[in-house]
């Protein structure tokens, strides 16, 4: 086995430089295994890690890890299984917080050509399907189309998510959803692991990926490949439209991880309800949203990561009228704008329906539009003339229930 070893310490100065630094590994031809393992100073210290082969990128967990071994038929989730090629490889360390003396670091990397000796942890059993899902919510649609529920954002161990991709199938799927975007760190390790997990829990689970940076967040989706975050957001939107997915801002106003990016080209989609929308009654997010670019498709996503941190998926609930529910289907009703976004899967909502807008379950609350207040809702199911712009349902407090573009 051949073991290399970087160690030093990385100073504001080497910050300053640039956000990643690159450590070469040697792999030799016969190699059949890679463990790379990092270990630092944690005091007001914060490191990535991340790895590109000889033949290019093979995986990410930002700051979830410090050790990960990548072999031909299996990986540490966030990196690629497959061919450990031979040539020089880089473990890319983040350099995302330092303190002011800086920080000690050691990477130590190990390369096998002994099959077996170098293995990641075992996947965990495929779990059993739901008995007792909830049944889907039928909304009025036109008769091409169904209304689905799902959330466009959520995370798994694949970055720094706590559950399996089958257990957030799982997951997502009891709480009523029809379709969930997965969308991992900087990494598309977990895309292979959708459609069986989809298959296995009914739900559709669309490929994605939050391409993450200090300046902003931004999910790319589709099965398009792995859109390189070190790059500038517009070549993310380049990347994402060559290869035709869908390029959304994250949660523009979410705190210390809202959007600061300059870009010369607008994405077609916009995060405008996250879970870091804590106040309802702020038109803050929707400021952000006309300020940014009309045109932009509003959509939502939780964000979940884990139990007690987040909002569970479906908080909220992105609807989307698409023809069929599946990946393909489901994105190509957002590219088309036929969304609508609802605090909750069964709360109120409101849709716009050709010349219409169409509010459900929404009795007592009032339509708004761009100019304020319109119309109270008097019914179950109330319809009034559609009209330019963002629309919503507000309580008396003048706090967002639902929304459409």
């Amino acid at each position: 086995m051949a073991m290399t070893r970087h160690s030093g310490r990385w100073t504001l100065e080497d910050r300053f430089s640039g956000p990643w630094h690159y450590l070469p590994v040697e792999v030799p031809p016969g190699a059949c295994a890679l463990r790379v393992e990092l270990e630092y100073e944690r005091s007001g210290a914060v490191m990535d890690l991340g790895c590109a082969g000889a033949a290019g990128f093979r995986g990410w967990s930002g700051g979830a890890r410090r050790t990960f071994v990548i072999t031909p038929d299996a990986a540490t989730p966030g990196y690629l299984a497959g061919e450990i090629e031979p040539g020089t490889w880089q473990v890319v360390l983040g350099l995302y917080r330092l303190p002011s003396g800086g920080a000690e670091y050691t990477v130590t990397a190990e390369v096998s050509s002994t099959p077996g000796e170098l293995t990641p942890d075992p996947a965990p059993e495929m779990m059993p399907p739901l008995t007792d899902r909830p049944a889907a919510r039928v909304l009025p649609a036109d008769s091409r189309y169904r209304w689905l529920a799902g959330d466009l954002h959520a995370h798994t161990v694949h970055s720094d998510g706590a559950m399996t991709v089958p257990e957030l199938a799982r997951f997502a799927a009891g709480r009523g959803l029809d379709f969930l975007a997965v969308t991992d760190h900087n990494t598309v390790s977990h895309h292979s692991e959708l459609p069986a997990a989809s298959a296995a829990h009914g739900i559709a689970l669309i490929p994605g990926q939050e391409v993450t940076t200090e300046a902003g967040h931004a999910n790319a989706f589709g099965s398009i490949g792995w859109v390189d975050f070190r790059e500038p957001p517009d070549a993310w939107l380049e990347a994402t439209r060559q290869a035709g997915g869908l390029l959304s801002i994250n949660h523009p106003i979410g705190g210390q991880v809202s959007w600061i990016a300059p870009m010369k080209h607008r994405p077609p989609l916009i995060e405008v309800w996250h879970w870091s929308w804590l106040d309802t009654r702020w038109t803050t997010p929707m400021g952000w949203w006309m300020a940014w670019d009309l045109d932009a498709i509003p959509i939502g996503g939780s964000d979940w990561h884990q139990p007690g941190s987040d909002a569970p998926p479906g908080s909220p609930t992105t609807w989307v009228a698409a023809e069929a529910a599946e990946p393909d289907a489901i994105l190509d009703a957002i590219a088309a704008g036929r969304t609508a976004i609802s605090a909750s899967r069964d709360g109120p909502v409101l849709l716009r329906l050709g010349d219409e807008f169409v509010a459900s379950d929404a009795d007592g609350l009032i339509l708004a539009g761009p100019a304020g207040p319109k119309a109270r809702v008097r019914s179950q199911l109330a319809k009034f003339p559609a009209a330019d712009g963002c629309h919503r349902l507000v309580d008396l407090t003048g706090a967002t229930v639902a929304l459409t573009g």
